[in-house]
């Protein structure tokens, strides 16, 4: 493999510590050299703030770094060793089948980052298959992961997405891709499954340290650092579930190895926005049974932090017992602590800034005319953002809303509650369209710009949907179209797995 030249490559600042741990964590090996790479999108915001410099990289050499046909200099590539729960069936080995840890780098801020080749290559863990992605499932995970951001989401990011040159064979030949990833860590539930399910105590009690110190080094000097960790975890993830529920983003496969101890969103394969509000949609055509519907995404997240539990035990007590009671009561707070998530996000939404107790009646008539009228979920959020302020100054706005006597008499109720808010009607519906988006990726325009890109090597689609992405909250002129939902020969009624 060749090494980065000094002159020619932009300066990464390594600091690789996840590498330092003992070598049943990973295997070490380098990215799998892909024949003519192209680069397709480099995220230069994201780079910016990485520290790197990127102003003089030609994109030749962009392609062959982002490819993994070069490695910079202090890199120490390894593919991560993981278990997981899939579709609540247990496998013991999983792994980067697919991915490249390069190294963390250490931002203008003095965070750390783990930079990653998604799509790199065989690996130990491959499990028979070609470690290769896809073209189409590379820019989905760009411009979802993306517009996550955008909405205020924690979520892991894209930092270039390159073509490979090279075919990769799935039904059919697709062009092969290859997409850097940042994360904070990609450290999973499931990273500690592996080891737990081995019995490895050794080994979970140093990535319980090596995650704390990574991610909550306040918690050293808690009088247990270990239910401390299951404690904040299980927040994050609280708060997470809930922030997507906010907007209508159905994650597709809730896996134990797609849940992160940061708290971040990861893995966007069969994810989806939802449309027509329903809490039984289901997008991923391998959800058979709607396991990870929209609705059970609360549930689920406290399933998989109660596997996370079962790894910490042994840390938790000495006593088996007193161990299993002290995760069971903090795994039992789950529903309190996601209730709360959501409903402080849902009063925002509907510009509720004081708490009554009536307010989460209100929230779930409204849920429940939007699910009996099938109407479209952002729309009407977005709608009554600008109803708030007084009569809606654009007609079409009515076309999002049901025309029907019990949501008239809805927003009476909505309005005399409004009254009792402080400030202005204009404060109030600005506030509102802080919180509700003009813009969510549509799972038609997306799939009109993947194929596009995918069948015809055009990419402006895919460009024009990511400029107006990184915008949610903002109209746009001239991109009404985006905010329209999906004509019935457009409906997406299954995403697939594919990276």
């Amino acid at each position: 493999m060749l090494k980065a030249n000094r002159i020619m490559m932009p300066s990464f600042n390594f600091d690789n510590t996840y590498a330092r741990l003992p070598e049943r964590f990973g295997t070490r090996l380098n990215p799998t050299p892909v024949q003519s790479p192209r680069l397709i999108k480099l995220n230069r915001n994201l780079a910016d703030q990485l520290g790197l410099d990127l102003d003089e990289l030609d994109n030749k050499t962009a392609a062959a770094l982002f490819s993994g046909n070069l490695v910079p200099e202090g890199a120490e590539p390894l593919a991560m060793a993981y278990a997981g729960h899939q579709f609540g069936n247990f496998v013991p080995q999983l792994g980067d089948g697919r991915a490249i840890l390069l190294g963390e780098v250490i931002d203008r801020a003095g965070r750390r980052w783990d930079i990653q080749l998604k799509g790199s290559g065989q690996t130990p863990f491959s499990r028979r298959g070609d470690g290769r992605a896809a073209l189409g499932p590379v820019l989905r995970e760009y411009l979802i992961s993306d517009a996550m951001h955008a909405l205020g989401i924690p979520t892991t990011r894209a930092l270039a997405a390159v073509t490979s040159g090279e075919p990769v064979f799935r039904e059919t030949p697709l062009p092969g891709a290859v997409l850097t990833r940042v994360a904070s860590s990609h450290i999973r539930i499931g990273t500690f499954q592996y080891f737990a399910m081995r019995e490895d105590r050794e080994a979970v009690k140093l990535l319980a340290d090596y995650a704390i110190g990574r991610h909550y080094p306040d918690l050293k000097s808690a009088p247990n650092p270990y239910s401390a960790l299951l404690t904040t975890v299980q927040e994050r993830q609280a708060s997470l579930i809930a922030r997507w529920m906010h907007v209508g983003f159905i994650h597709g496969v809730m896996n134990t190895d797609n849940m992160t101890i940061s708290g971040e969103t990861i893995d966007y394969g069969p994810c989806a926005f939802m449309d027509q509000y329903n809490p039984d949609t289901v997008f991923s055509s391998i959800d058979d049974f709607g396991r990870y519907a929209f609705g059970n995404q609360p549930r689920i997240a406290q399933w998989n932090l109660a596997r996370f539990a079962e790894t910490l035990l042994p840390l938790l007590h000495d006593e088996q017992d007193s161990a299993i009671a002290i995760a069971v009561e903090i795994i039992n707070r789950f529903s309190d602590i996601f209730d709360n998530f959501w409903l402080t996000g849902m009063r925002r939404k509907l510009g509720l800034a004081i708490e009554q107790q009536d307010d989460k009646q209100l929230i779930d008539s409204l849920l429940q005319l939007l699910q009996q009228h099938k109407a479209d979920y952002t729309n009407v959020f977005r709608a009554l953002s600008h109803i708030a302020e007084g009569p809606a100054t654009e007609p079409a706005l009515n076309d999002y809303l049901p025309q029907t006597p019990d949501f008239d008499n809805w927003l009476e109720r909505w309005q005399t509650r409004l009254d009792q808010e402080p400030g202005s009607p204009a404060q109030r519906a600005e506030a509102m369209r802080q919180v509700n988006p003009a813009y969510i990726p549509r799972n038609h325009k997306v799939e009109q710009a993947l194929s596009a890109a995918v069948q015809d090597e055009d990419f402006s689609k895919f460009e024009a949907l990511l400029d107006v992405l990184n915008k949610p909250f903002t109209e746009q002129p001239g991109c009404r179209h985006y905010q329209e939902p999906p004509q019935p020969d457009e409906r997406v009624y299954q995403t697939f797995c594919g990276t």
